[in-house]
C-alpha cells in the first residue's frame, strides 16, 4: 500500500524524472561551452582581476645590479615577515656587499653556514676574487665554478620571482654588482616518511606510499618505474599561491592527444591556490554535474605506474599524497592493486564480491521500502510474516523509517571520522549498537530494516575507491525516493536512467562504462573476471596508445 495520495503521482514523476535529466544536459551543454570558450582564448598574460595592469607590470621589474636598492626592494616586497632572514656580509673580506635571504623553518641552515657563508667570508679568495669582481658576469661565473659547492643553483632577475622563491623556501644570495639573484639551495621543509597509505590497506603488496613532497613522490615513481619512457612535466598552477604540479606519462605507451588534452586542461586552471589534488580533479573533469568521479585519486606508486603502463596519464600536485590518474572508467574504481598479485581464482572471486556490495551498497534500501510498501506478495510468505510481525507497532512508514536509520548510519560515520582516532572507531561501534537496539526496542524501526541498514553500511566500505563509496551512498538515497514513489517499477525506471547517464558520460573522451560497452571482448579479460597474466597480453584499448603489446 501507498503512502502517498494518487493525485500527486504526475507531480513526483515529474520531480524524480524530468528535473534531474533537464540538468544533467544542462549541466554538461555549460560544460562543453566553458570549455569551447576557454579553449578559444588566445594565449597571454591575463589582467589582474580588478582590472588593472600594475600587477603585470610588477612582475617585470628588474634588479639593477646596485646592492642597495636591490636589497631595500626586496625588503619592500617581502614586508614585515619577521621569518625572513637577511644575513649582510662581506665577500671575502672586501667592501662588496652580499646577502643571504632566506625563512627560517624552510632553508637548509647547515648548507647556508658551510657551504655558502662560510665560502664567500674566506680571506683566501681576496686577491683572487678581486680582478673578476670589475665585471659583474665574470666574477659571477667565479662564484659558481669556484665559491659556491652547492649541488642545484637558478637564477632570476625579477624581483617579484625572487621574492616569490624566497617565500617559498629557497635560499637566495644577492651580491653587489650582479643584476640577477642566485637560488643557492631549495626548500627542506617538514618531511613526512613514506608510509603505508591510510585509505588504501592491502594484505599483499608495497607498504609504501606518496608524501605531500612532490620531489619524494616523483622519486618513488622513477623507482617504480624505471624506464627511460617516463615522462615528468613540471607545471606551476595557483594564481596567488604558486605550487608545482607534475603530468607524468610513458611516452611511447600513452596517446599523444590524451596527453595533449590533459596539459592543456591544467595550463588553462585559473585559482588562487589549489590546495590539494581534489581543486585540479574538479577543474579538469569532463561533467561537473555527474556525481561519479571522472578521476582516480590514489596514495600508491605501484597503483599510479600500473595506470601509465595501460596508457594513462597521471597527475601529481606538491602538499597532497593523492595523485590524479586520467582516463577513468567505472569498472577502475572496484579493482585493486592486491587483485593482480594473487592468484587469478582468488582475484575474480573478490572482484564478484565488490560487484555484489556496490549493489547492495546502491539498492539495498530501495528495494527493502518498494517489495514492504508497494510488492508484499513478491516476498517469500513465511519471509513476509516475519517482517509483518517484525513491523508491528512500528508508526511510521517505510521510507521515514529508512531514512532515520540511513541519516543516523551517516552521521555515526562522520563522527568516527572527525573524532580523534583512539576513540572514533570505538565510537562508531558503539553508537551503532546503541542507536539501533534502542530504535528497536522503542519501535521506532523494525528488526529487520536494521540488518539491512548495517548490511548496506558494511557493503559500502568493500568498495576500494572511498569517492566511489561516497557517490553510492548518496545515490542511495535517490533510490530510495523512488521506491517509495513508484515501487519496484522507480528502482528499476532509477538503475536505467543511471546507466543511460553512465553510458554517456566520459573522462578526457574515453566512455566512462568501458569496457562494459567495449566492442572488443578481449577487454572482458580484466572486468568481472581477473584472467591469468598470461593471457592479458594486450594493453587496455580505449585508452588508445601506441604500443598495444604488453607481453611480447
Amino acid at each position: 500500500m501507498s503512502y502517498f495520495p494518487d493525485w500527486g503521482i504526475w507531480i513526483q514523476a515529474a520531480i524524480v524524472l524530468v528535473i534531474p535529466i533537464v540538468m544533467i544536459k544542462a549541466g554538461k551543454d555549460l560544460n562543453l561551452y566553458v570549455r569551447s570558450t576557454a579553449r578559444g582564448q588566445k594565449s597571454g598574460k591575463q589582467p589582474a582581476p580588478n582590472g588593472n595592469t600594475n600587477q603585470t607590470n610588477e612582475q617585470d621589474i628588474q634588479l639593477t645590479g646596485c646592492y642597495d636598492s636591490d636589497i631595500q626592494h626586496i625588503k619592500n616586497s617581502i614586508g614585515q615577515n619577521s621569518d625572513v632572514h637577511f644575513r649582510e656580509f662581506l665577500i671575502g673580506g672586501m667592501n662588496n656587499k652580499a646577502s643571504i635571504i632566506y625563512v627560517d623553518g624552510l632553508a637548509d641552515s647547515d648548507l647556508i653556514n658551510t657551504h655558502v657563508i662560510t665560502q664567500l667570508m674566506k680571506e683566501g679568495v681576496t686577491e683572487e676574487a678581486e680582478s673578476k669582481l670589475r665585471s659583474g658576469e665574470n666574477f659571477k661565473s667565479y662564484l659558481k665554478q669556484n665559491l659556491l659547492p652547492v649541488a642545484e643553483m637558478m637564477e632570476t632577475n625579477l624581483f617579484m620571482d625572487a621574492v616569490e622563491k624566497v617565500l617559498s623556501g629557497y635560499t637566495a644570495l644577492l651580491v653587489d654588482g650582479i643584476a640577477e639573484v642566485m637560488f643557492v639551495s631549495a626548500p627542506r621543509g617538514m618531511q613526512r616518511n613514506a608510509e603505508e597509505p591510510v585509505s588504501e590497506a592491502l594484505i599483499r603488496g608495497p607498504r609504501v606510499g606518496f608524501t605531500e613532497k612532490l620531489g619524494d613522490n616523483t622519486g618513488l615513481l622513477r623507482v617504480h618505474g624505471r624506464n627511460s619512457s617516463l615522462q615528468l612535466t613540471q607545471y606551476q598552477v595557483g594564481n596567488r599561491v604558486k605550487k608545482d604540479l607534475v603530468v607524468a606519462y610513458m611516452k611511447d605507451i600513452a596517446d599523444p592527444q590524451l596527453i595533449d588534452e590533459v596539459k592543456k586542461r591544467i595550463e588553462q586552471i585559473n585559482i588562487d591556490d589549489p590546495l590539494e589534488s581534489g581543486y585540479i580533479e574538479q577543474l579538469i573533469e569532463d561533467n561537473w554535474l555527474s556525481p561519479f568521479q571522472q578521476t582516480q585519486n590514489t596514495e600508491r606508486p605501484d597503483r599510479v605506474i600500473g595506470a601509465l603502463l595501460e596508457g594513462r596519464v597521471a597527475i601529481l600536485l606538491n602538499g597532497t599524497p593523492f595523485a590524479l590518474i586520467v582516463p577513468v572508467t567505472f569498472s577502475m574504481l572496484l579493482q585493486s592493486p592486491e587483485d593482480y598479485y594473487e592468484r587469478w581464482v582468488w582475484g575474480t572471486f573478490i572482484r564478484f564480491v565488490r560487484y555484489a556490495a556496490a549493489f547492495l551498497a546502491l539498492l539495498a534500501p530501495a528495494l527493502y521500502i518498494s517489495f514492504i510498501s508497494y510488492h508484499p506478495g513478491l516476498i517469500p510468505t513465511k519471509l513476509a510474516l516475519t517482517i509483518i510481525n517484525t513491523r508491528e507497532g512500528v508508526p511510521f512508514p517505510s521510507i521515514i523509517e529508512a531514512l532515520i536509520m540511513e541519516l543516523a548510519i551517516e552521521i555515526l560515520r562522520e563522527a568516527g571520522i572527525r573524532l580523534p582516532k583512539p576513540v572514533g572507531p570505538a565510537m562508531g561501534i558503539v553508537g551503532g549498537l546503541i542507536i539501533g537496539e534502542a530504535a528497536v526496542q522503542a519501535g521506532i524501526v523494525s528488526p529487520f530494516l536494521v540488518i539491512i541498514v548495517a548490511v548496506t553500511a558494511i557493503s559500502s566500505f568493500s568498495i576500494p575507491s572511498y569517492s566511489a563509496g561516497i557517490t553510492l551512498r548518496v545515490l542511495r538515497f535517490a533510490a530510495m525516493f523512488s521506491a517509495a514513489l513508484f515501487g519496484l517499477f522507480g528502482v528499476i525506471m532509477f538503475f536505467l536512467l543511471m546507466c543511460s547517464h553512465l553510458v554517456r558520460l566520459k573522462s578526457f573522451g574515453v566512455p566512462y562504462a568501458v569496457p562494459m560497452v567495449s566492442y572488443k571482448l578481449s577487454d572482458w579479460k580484466d572486468f568481472f573476471v581477473r584472467a591469468p597474466l598470461f593471457m592479458m597480453k594486450k594493453r587496455p584499448s580505449m585508452p588508445g596508445g601506441r604500443d598495444k603489446d604488453r607481453m611480447r
